[in-house]
């Protein structure tokens, strides 16, 4: 066991858990001294005026000359916090903190966590769009779906500035650098995948579209009633969307339907999944089962089935980890001074973490350990390449 898997392998208590988080996790302070006259007067009145024209009459000295450059705002409405669900905005924060924490131990980026008591919709854009003139990236965090789909598209919309909802993409980013040392190590190819994906909810859509745009082609998705397929009267929207993108073989029914002759099982919805439909799959297939704490497939079964097994956990083997991702695509978005994240953006973040974990490697280790600090620095020149054209 490396010294990592001992850490986390070994129970968290109360006691140190609070110690941790007591006073909040995060701290402001001046970035140059002010040690005289001459510094405040730099600092604030009068120098200030002379920074404040400069921007009014070229907003991008923003860039430069505020902290706006390397700032994202990471802003939730507490409505879908992994693990606990629709706890409120307030009870969110410490989760924010903790992501603001990783974009500056991880990429360098300073991260303003916003929690907001605001549900509606279109009252959510638009409080966001007013405080986007602070920022250089929006990080939309644990905003529950469907509502995330529309949040996140009318933002990007509407503002300059990159824009992402990290539960679907980043999440999305970090299978498909998983899935494609999986196949690599089995030697096989992702346009030949019989894929099935538990959950039609923010990180399913995603994933299955980072698949398909990588080059996957035969996905089924599952949602609690069942395999989604154009025929059945009961689709949202969103679903109905993805019923139009995937199921090429026209599958209907349920879990052992979806899972007959699959080789891929991708789960980020919870639920169970039992022994009988894992008989169903073609053999040696690739299982990510990706609900925390308690993963769709028991692990003893996993390891027992699988060729290759991923999960959502810290403390075994292949944790796919969004801090993998999203403090690298938002520095090297910012580095490239793009207006939006696109699915070329992603698809080279995700090509990035592969190739680091891919000098090494082995069916225990197809994605890199989230401490590894060759990552972000990777993900962000590689993000900022592919922004850059």
């Amino acid at each position: 066991m490396t010294t990592l898997e001992t850490q986390t392998a070994r129970a968290l208590t109360d006691e140190e858990i609070f110690a941790a988080h007591e006073g909040g996790k995060l701290s402001i302070a001046s970035a140059r001294p002010l040690g005289t006259m001459r510094d405040l007067s730099l600092a604030y009145t009068p120098g200030v005026a002379t920074v404040c024209q400069a921007i009014a009459e070229e907003p991008a000295v923003a860039r430069t000359h505020t902290g706006i450059g390397d700032t994202v705002a990471i802003i939730s409405d507490g409505s879908a916090v992994l693990g606990l669900g629709d706890i409120g905005p307030q009870a969110s924060l410490p989760v924010m903190e903790g992501k603001a924490q990783l974009f500056s131990s991880f990429a360098g980026l300073k991260a303003v966590p916003l929690v907001l008591d605001v549900r509606d919709v279109d009252e959510l854009v638009d409080t966001i769009a007013a405080l986007a003139p602070s920022f250089g990236g929006i990080n939309l965090e644990d905003i529950s779906a469907p509502r995330c789909f529309e949040v996140e598209r009318k933002l990007i919309e509407r503002l300059n500035i990159p824009v992402m909802h990290d539960d679907q993409h980043g999440t999305a980013v970090v299978i498909l650098a998983a899935l494609r040392n999986a196949v690599a190590l089995l030697q096989r190819e992702l346009a030949e995948l019989r894929i099935v994906i538990s959950g039609a909810g923010a990180a399913g859509v995603a994933a299955v579209d980072m698949l398909l745009d990588a080059g996957a082609r035969d996905i089924v998705v599952l949602d609690s009633r069942g395999v989604i397929h154009a025929d059945r009267g009961d689709l949202t929207p969103v679903k109905q969307e993805l019923a139009a993108k995937t199921n090429p073989r026209g599958v209907t029914g349920g879990v052992n339907e979806a899972f007959t002759g699959a080789d891929t099982f991708i789960g980020v919805s919870g639920g169970s999944i039992g022994e009988e439909a894992l008989k169903l799959m073609a053999p040696e297939p690739i299982l990510f089962t990706l609900a925390n704490p308690t993963p769709e497939i028991d692990p003893g079964l996993s390891r027992r089935y699988g060729a290759i097994v991923a999960t959502g956990r810290s403390d075994l083997p292949n944790q796919i980890n969004n801090v993998l991702a999203f403090p690298g695509i938002f520095h090297g978005a910012l580095a490239a001074n793009a207006t939006a994240i696109t699915p070329e953006m992603k698809l080279a973040a995700s090509r990035a973490i592969a190739e680091i974990a891919a000098e090494d490697l082995d069916a225990g280790r197809i994605v890199p350990s989230p401490l590894d600090p060759r990552v972000a620095p990777a993900v962000s020149a590689a993000v900022q390449a592919a922004a850059q054209g």
